[in-house]
């Protein structure tokens, strides 16, 4: 595994760095210094006082956990020479993080379609399914990711709720969401907009209607959260 110093942090040796970085438990990092399994970009072993360098890269062997299989599987919707349009299953992640590292869906996608440059040009929260897209060469990678951080790429959902007469629609909701750590719901709260969403109906019968969803931002559980709050929530949420 690669890791690079940040070019922002001012910490004293490179392994005071990685022992609050990596939270790897107490006394692993010394350890592995010991042992000479983190080395520098010339293959040489990391001394506990090596100096912090800001922009450096050191490497070392990462020990994988045992992870929890996620049973349902990553679709392929759409393939040429330079990307890959997959659909992720709810509770796999995106790409390799934490805990996180074959069971994710980069990971499978690499080794299902022999593609080992494939990256991801943006990510979707582990426990929310739909639909990704990666990148083949990692040359195209930035332009595509580009795409995602100025909100160029779109996104439309579509979600069946109880219906409301008197609610008026289309809207845009905006407000303000706020996802603690650890707490599998997010809530509203008062203070600048950090959520926006667009609401349509397209139709409705028997009590029930269907609406189409535009989120114009990405916070957790935004789209959840939004119709309940219009008092509409989603079917089964």
């Amino acid at each position: 595994m690669r890791v690079r110093l940040p070019t922002g942090d001012a910490w004293r040796t490179v392994r005071d760095h990685l022992d609050a970085r990596l939270a790897a438990g107490a006394g692993v990092i010394d350890e592995m210094l010991d042992a000479g399994l983190i080395v520098d970009g010339t293959g040489r072993p990391v001394p506990r006082d090596m100096a912090y360098v800001p922009g450096m890269f050191v490497w070392f062997h990462r020990e994988l956990p045992d992870e929890e299989q996620v049973p349902s599987p990553v679709d392929v919707l759409y393939r040429d020479d330079h990307v890959v349009v997959a659909d992720k299953p709810h509770f796999l992640a995106t790409i390799p993080r934490g805990s996180h590292v074959a069971e994710t869906a980069l990971a499978r996608l690499r080794r299902q379609l022999g593609i080992p440059t494939l990256g991801a040009a943006h990510r979707l929260d582990r426990l929310t399914a739909g639909v990704v897209l990666f990148t083949v060469r990692p040359e195209e990678r930035g332009a595509y990711q580009s795409l995602f951080r100025d909100k160029r790429v779109t996104k439309e959902y579509e979600a069946v709720a109880p219906y409301d007469p008197a609610l008026v629609l289309p809207r845009t909701v905006r407000s303000r969401i706020v996802k603690e750590r650890g707490v599998m719901a997010a809530r509203e709260v008062e203070g600048e907009p950090n959520a926006v969403s667009r609401i349509e109906l397209l139709e409705h019968g028997h009590g029930r209607a269907r609406y189409r969803l535009m989120p114009r931002t990405g916070q957790t559980h935004q789209l959840r959260v939004h119709m309940s709050a219009l008092g509409v929530p989603i079917l089964g949420d």
